[in-house]
C-alpha cells in the first residue's frame, strides 16, 4: 500500500467509524460462527497496525505478521511482542499445521496469487483450523482507493468461491456485509468517477457524521451470518480444508 494509506491508519484506526464498526462486526461473527478450541493458537497476516489484535485477542494467544516496517512497529508495541514480516504468498517460516484461526481482513485482494497464498495459509492450520477472510466486492467499484491500496481486484462471491475451493479450501458460509451504508458507498464510487474525484482520502468525516455511520455499519454485528444479505461493500467468510 502507499506509505499515506498506512499513515492514515496509524492516525485513524482507533476512532474512524469504519475500523470501529468492523471489529465489532467481526467479533461478534467469530463468537457465533467459529467455533474455536479452547486457547486458540490464532495468526493475522497483514496486520497493518495491529487494530485488530486486541479484538482476536480476546479470543486466544495471537501472532501477527506485517510486511511493512512501520506499521509492523507499532503493530507490534500493540501486541506487546514482536510481529513478523513473512510475505504472502508462501509465508516462509511461519509454522505448518499449528494455527487454529487464521485472519485476513482485507489482505488477499493486495496478493497477484490469491490462490497460492490461500494454499499456505491452509498449510499452516491446525486440524480443525479455518480462516476468516474479508475482501473488498465488485470490481464495478474500482477507484483510486483500490489503487492507493495497490489491490490486485475486487471480488465477487463467485471469484472469491473459486480462489478458495481452488485453494484446497471450503466456505463455510459466505455473506456480503457493510451492506446498510451500501446504497451511500455505491454512490460516491459512480459520482467520484463522473467527476474524476479522488476518493483515496480514508480521513474520517466530522465527528456527528462518524458516529452515526458507526451505528449504522456496527448494527450488523446483529445481521451478519444470521441474515442473508443481498448486496454489500465487502464480503466475508470462514474457510476451512476440504
Amino acid at each position: 500500500m502507499d506509505r499515506r494509506v498506512y499513515d492514515r491508519m496509524a492516525e485513524h484506526d482507533s476512532t474512524h467509524w469504519w475500523y470501529r464498526a468492523r471489529r465489532d462486526i467481526l467479533a461478534d461473527y467469530l463468537a457465533r460462527e467459529a467455533k474455536l478450541p479452547v486457547s486458540p493458537h490464532i495468526l493475522e497476516i497483514g496486520c497493518g497496525t495491529g487494530h485488530n489484535l486486541p479484538m482476536l485477542a480476546a479470543f486466544g494467544e495471537v501472532d501477527a505478521i506485517e510486511i511493512d516496517p512501520a506499521a509492523r512497529a507499532i503493530a507490534s508495541q500493540r501486541l506487546g511482542k514482536p510481529v513478523g514480516d513473512a510475505p504472502l504468498p508462501a509465508l516462509p517460516g511461519v509454522p505448518r499445521g499449528h494455527y487454529d484461526l487464521i485472519a485476513v481482513l482485507d489482505v488477499v485482494e493486495h496478493i497477484e496469487d490469491d490462490v497460492a497464498a490461500l494454499a499456505a495459509m491452509r498449510e499452516c492450520l491446525a486440524p480443525g483450523g479455518k480462516i476468516l477472510i474479508a475482501v473488498p466486492a465488485h470490481q464495478w467499484m474500482w477507484s483510486a482507493h483500490d489503487v492507493v491500496n495497490h489491490h490486485h481486484r475486487r471480488y465477487s462471491k463467485k471469484t472469491l468461491l473459486g480462489a478458495i475451493h481452488k485453494a484446497g479450501l471450503r466456505e463455510r458460509g459466505l455473506t456480503y456485509f457493510n451492506s446498510l451504508l451500501f446504497p451511500l458507498a455505491a454512490a460516491a464510487r459512480v459520482a467520484g468517477r463522473l467527476t474524476g474525484r479522488d476518493d483515496s482520502d480514508d480521513s474520517p468525516p466530522a465527528a456527528p457524521l462518524n458516529a452515526l455511520f458507526e451505528r449504522i455499519f456496527g448494527f450488523e454485528r446483529h445481521l451478519v451470518g444470521r441474515v442473508p444479505m443481498p448486496i454489500g461493500v465487502s464480503i466475508l467468510t470462514l474457510a476451512e480444508p476440504s
